[in-house]
């Protein structure tokens, strides 16, 4: 009697929930993102340290001069923090590295992380015209241009890139 009841009971979880609902609740659009251990781990506060000795003006001119010498955003928040020892430019200015940039009309047209993918897809496009049969490649070509897409309606919503500004597929042209 008691076996039946269990047999029941386990029967009855599995009516409720078939492996083929199983495995379309673990499949998704968009490729699995690993999640490592190694990230930088930001200060606590939101107020600039006391160690720091530098006035917000200074660090302002520190992320100007370094623009002009070519560095991109995050490129500028790794010399400051490295060289120059200012954790978080925010903290100290009220005013992010981008924001600084803007005013100072030092700012990137295309912003950095969309620009880099950008240019990640041009190289994979040229390493796919040179080798057809590299399906892997072309397969993390579809990816990245799928992320090109899904950040360029984020930054088309936001008002950072202009509503009729389009990214021309590689992939489809290369097909």
């Amino acid at each position: 009697m008691k076996r039946a009841h269990n047999f029941r009971s386990e029967s009855v979880v599995l009516n409720i929930c078939p492996p083929s609902l199983i495995q379309s609740l673990s499949d998704s659009s968009m490729p699995k993102q690993e999640s490592g251990k190694s990230h930088q781990t930001r200060p606590i506060s939101k107020r600039p340290p006391s160690w720091c000795k530098y006035q917000p003006e200074e660090v302002e001119a520190l992320v100007i001069k370094l623009a002009k010498e070519g560095n991109s955003t995050s490129r500028i928040g790794t010399i400051l923090r490295d060289q120059y020892a200012i954790p978080l430019v925010k903290p100290m200015t009220g005013k992010t590295i981008t924001k600084i940039l803007k005013e100072a009309q030092l700012a990137p047209k295309i912003p950095e992380d969309l620009a880099s993918l950008m240019k990640k897809a041009e190289s994979l496009s040229a390493h796919y015209q040179k080798n057809r049969s590299d399906l892997h490649n072309k397969r993390a070509l579809q990816l990245i241009e799928a992320k090109i897409h899904k950040l360029s309606r984020y930054y088309k919503r936001e008002g950072v890139l202009p509503k009729n500004w389009k990214y021309e597929a590689k992939i489809a042209s290369l097909a």
